[in-house]
């Protein structure tokens, strides 16, 4: 297994989006920030030898850094062609290990099944643009339809509504970090070249009798 640190300079040269759009909220992934969580999830034994998810995966930070840690399968879903387009140059730069499938469609209804065990991994909107309030509760109600586990990056002050999600799908938070995630200025409502924003990481466990 490469460290934590060569994760992160191997995903160092994934370009992020070219034209983002702020109404998807397109920041993207730290390539710090989806080692650190790519890494964890493998020292879990959750990607290794399983289906890997990225739900809303963007550009591919974390569904690339899944493929180079021997998962059986990666896929990576978004809504955004240009940004998939992106993904897909961004694998032959990144070399990776593991096929990564790239697939258009909703996170909050993707357009697969899962098969054997299953991760999701993901950076969901966080809810920032006005009426987005938990925009990422769709993404979560995916992985607890589809995942034995997840792996979720959200605003700083959202463990509550965790904690309340999850103990209404089934799942129970096993696992919960702060990390800081950089943001360029990209948007016009930007006021700083760059700064620096909370979020917290959650592993999530869903119950296993999921669909019966």
């Amino acid at each position: 297994m490469s460290s934590k640190r060569n994760l992160a300079t191997q995903l160092a040269v994934v370009a992020g989006f070219e034209d983002p759009d702020a109404s998807l909220e397109q920041y993207p992934t730290p390539p710090e920030l989806a080692a650190h969580v790519i890494h964890v999830a493998d020292l879990q034994g959750d990607i290794e030898g399983q289906t890997v998810l990225d739900l809303g995966t963007g550009t591919g930070m974390l569904a690339l850094g899944a493929a180079l840690r021997s998962p059986a399968r990666v896929v990576g879903i978004e809504i955004d062609a240009p940004a998939l387009s992106i993904a897909q140059r961004n694998e032959r730069r990144v070399g990776s290990t593991a096929p990564v499938h790239w697939v258009r469609g909703d996170a909050g209804r993707p357009p697969i099944r899962s098969e054997g065990p299953t991760t999701v991994v993901m950076n969901p909107p966080f809810g920032a643009q006005d009426g987005q309030r938990h925009a990422d509760r769709r993404f979560l109600a995916t992985a607890a339809g589809l995942a034995d586990v997840s792996y979720s990056i959200h605003n700083e002050g959202s463990q509550e509504f965790l904690e309340a999600f999850a103990s209404d799908n089934g799942g129970t938070i096993t696992h919960a970090f702060k990390a800081e995630f950089e943001l360029e200025h990209q948007f016009d409502h930007h006021t700083e070249d760059r700064r620096e924003v909370g979020t917290e990481v959650y592993r999530i466990v869903w119950n296993s009798d999921r669909g019966a």
